[in-house]
């Protein structure tokens, strides 16, 4: 068990800091592979953000469109929903290993993670841990990923973990390029995501 966990964090670290592709990513598309490794290496460093946008969903047991706020301090993360989502507004703040849900007018629910916790209370199965790499036009590096790159040598697309994002138009920020629409298609689950503010920071340098 140790030396697996030891393997999975040299495997991360590798990732996030030279930014290769290692066994886990397959690439496809007509980018640029050598920048594409430079555009992942400047978003790995990317671990502080505040977005403003727009987030609609279309689930089995709930479909609707809101606001959504998310501010990101690395580890930490503070995510609100507000709007016709059908449960009013919805805020979810962690950090690994403790995450909690408040609901307006029904409570406040804790879980270990915080996609056990969406699926408790709102019956979303959506990869939260997978959404802080997928927002900054990053696949997670602790699974297996299909990558199609665009013209631009950004991210057009991935498939992980069953889901499928698609990334529809970027936006520049502070010298980055951020995604400004994706779209996420998972099992019985569709997510439309439009950022309209971005604003990235760098905390750990």
């Amino acid at each position: 068990m140790f030396l697996r966990h030891c393997i999975t964090f040299t495997l991360i670290a590798l990732l996030a800091g030279c930014a290769g592709f290692g066994s886990r990513e397959a690439l496809h598309g007509q980018g640029d592979p050598k920048l594409w490794r430079e555009h992942k290496a400047q978003l790995s460093t990317l671990d502080g953000w505040q977005i403003n946008g727009k987030v609609g969903i279309r689930a089995p047991k709930d479909s609707g469109s809101g606001t959504l706020f998310w501010l990101q301090r690395q580890d930490y993360y503070d995510i609100r929903l507000a709007g016709p989502l059908g449960r009013g507004a919805a805020r979810l703040t962690g950090r690994p290993g403790g995450v909690v849900l408040e609901v307006a007018n029904q409570g406040r629910y804790e879980a270990p993670s915080p996609e056990a916790l969406l699926e408790q209370q709102l019956g979303w199965q959506l990869p939260v841990s997978h959404l802080v790499w997928w927002v900054r036009g990053l696949p997670a590096p602790d699974s297996k990923s299909q990558l199609t790159l665009g013209d631009d040598s950004r991210l057009a697309s991935l498939s992980q973990d069953g889901w499928q994002v698609q990334y529809l138009s970027y936006t520049e920020q502070n010298g980055y390029w951020l995604p400004e629409r994706l779209k996420l298609h998972g099992k019985d689950i569709d997510v439309t995501l439009v950022v309209k503010d971005w604003q990235p920071r760098q905390l750990g340098h």
